[in-house]
């Protein structure tokens, strides 16, 4: 008998491929027309033709997720090539959905002229007729880097080799976030080992999400590399693990040794992580608890990954000069009213409701934000030990304790922005989850997706023309849905892939 095959895409799967990339393609033609458009009307139609390319993508990956959910699923190779396929076009779009790369350069250019990004803001530390510093959003302009001292090496290094081209800059930091999206798709697949999960639906909500394509490679965030290196210091470790650190077989047996030298590597991989963005280092307790095999030993275990951060902080830190300050500015992001964080709500609501009671809005607003945070915190911290409590005592793996960890901190956090729900996607698409879970999940990511539409022209005082864009765009992806549909129902129920 011969051996079967790899598996084959499902039959359609071709046309939901080729119409994922051309929503990419016309995304990035869109916002050059947008960035270049001296009328609004060809304005108009530059945000018409990106968010068609936007719905487009989106609903090229949405009616993927049912034959990776149900079957048949595509294998591995042909979710990368996929991946591929529709990250090309983005490689070579302007900085999309956010501006946040502007102050990535601006950043490392005041680094760069020898002073702290951590204290000093790029208002103060670059000349007023500094080619970044108008591209800085506001918000940011007087604020120091909320970033860890990796961020600020790499910003501070790309700004020497950019010296002011602007499109230098941003072509190297495109290039660090492709190279985070490479160390994903190389952790995903292995998580999916280390848990027993489907690396085909690892592949779809994780590194096939749009949110993944819109705000790390398309808008270039420095969670690319964060996630890239705390997800792959996470397989690291745990392969490194004795019994790998399965997810179904629990903590090691006493008297198993792992192997020291594979686990000190993935420990400084998330740690450096860590010294991107603080919120992987969750990681490094994860790790910690399925070091440990009782509970003496979970003490040391846990002494171990603090000391372990505080050496690379060290090592990372003082040779390049970058300093310590870091450690009092990386809270700075939670200074944002965020809307989309659920913490924030009840002080928005209680605001508008006392506004129109004749209080002080804006003073009842603040105080019950600020209150709404501090219970968001708590709970944060109460979620983060009940998780790690369940994977001590073998209830959950790994890897599905650093996603729900994640998922908390996400969803309790007091500022949530879009690309923030892949810190928890990325690692839950590779935990044993049931079929349905994962769906909701990818609901959410494609929700998410689209709340937020791409920079493409000012609208200000224009709203029929606005609402114009959108329309068009509506009717596209409406056309779209249809003929995949139709293509769909060409195919044999058993292998339709909607």
């Amino acid at each position: 008998m011969s051996a079967a095959g790899p598996p084959r895409p499902p039959r359609g799967a071709s046309a939901l491929r080729w119409t994922g990339a051309g929503g990419a393609a016309l995304l990035t033609v869109s916002a050059w027309a947008g960035v270049t458009a001296g009328a609004p009307v060809v304005g108009a139609f530059a945000l018409a033709g990106g968010v068609a390319g936007t719905g487009l993508l989106v609903l090229a990956w949405a009616l993927l997720g049912r034959p990776v959910l149900r079957g048949p699923a595509p294998s591995p190779a042909w979710s990368v090539r996929t991946l591929a396929a529709w990250t090309a076009p983005l490689l070579f779009a302007p900085p999309l959905f956010s501006r946040d790369v502007y102050s990535y350069l601006a950043q490392g250019e005041v680094a760069r002229r020898g002073l702290d990004p951590h204290v000093v803001g790029p208002a103060t530390g670059l000349p007023a007729d500094s080619a970044v510093l108008g591209r800085v959003d506001g918000y940011w302009t007087d604020s120091p880097s909320p970033y860890g001292p990796v961020s600020t090496v790499l910003s501070r290094s790309i700004a020497g080799i950019a010296d002011g081209d602007l499109v230098v800059g941003v072509g190297l930091h495109r290039l660090a976030a492709v190279l985070g999206l490479v160390a994903l798709v190389w952790a995903v697949p292995r998580l999916c080992a280390l848990s027993g999960a489907a690396p085909a639906t690892a592949l779809w909500l994780g590194v096939l999400n749009p949110l993944v394509l819109w705000h790390l490679v398309a808008g270039l965030h420095n969670d690319a590399l964060m996630l890239g290196l705390a997800l792959a210091g996470t397989v690291l470790a745990l392969q490194a693990l004795p019994g790998r650190a399965d997810a179904r077989s629990g903590r090691p047996a006493p008297g198993d040794r792992p192997r020291w030298g594979p686990l000190a590597l993935g420990v400084v991989l998330v740690c450096l992580g860590a010294l991107v963005k603080a919120p992987v280092v969750v990681g490094l307790a994860v790790i910690g608890v399925a070091l440990a095999d009782r509970a003496r030993t979970l003490l040391v275990s846990a002494m171990g990954m603090l000391l372990s951060l505080v050496a690379v902080a060290v090592a990372v830190s003082g040779p390049t000069g970058v300093g310590f300050t870091w450690t009092r500015s990386m809270t700075t992001p939670g200074t944002l009213d965020s809307w989309m964080a659920p913490t924030n709500w009840p002080g928005f609501l209680a605001g508008g409701v006392g506004a129109v009671l004749g209080a002080d809005g804006a003073a009842l607003s603040r105080a019950v934000i600020d209150a709404g945070r501090v219970t968001g915190l708590v709970l944060v911290v109460a979620g983060i030990g009940w998780l790690l409590l369940r994977q001590w005592r073998g209830r959950i793996g790994p890897v599905t304790a650093l996603g729900a960890i994640l998922a908390v901190a996400v969803a309790l956090g007091p500022v949530l922005h879009p690309w923030y729900l892949l810190w928890a996607v990325l690692p839950l698409a590779a935990a044993p989850l049931a079929v349905r879970t994962h769906a909701r999940i990818g609901v959410v990511a494609g929700v998410f997706a689209v709340l937020l539409p791409p920079l493409a022209g000012d609208f200000s005082g224009r709203a029929g023309l606005l609402v114009g864009g959108y329309a068009v765009a509506a009717l596209v992806v409406a056309v779209g849905y249809v003929l995949l549909r139709r293509t769909a129902a060409d195919a044999p129920a058993e292998l339709a892939p909607v």
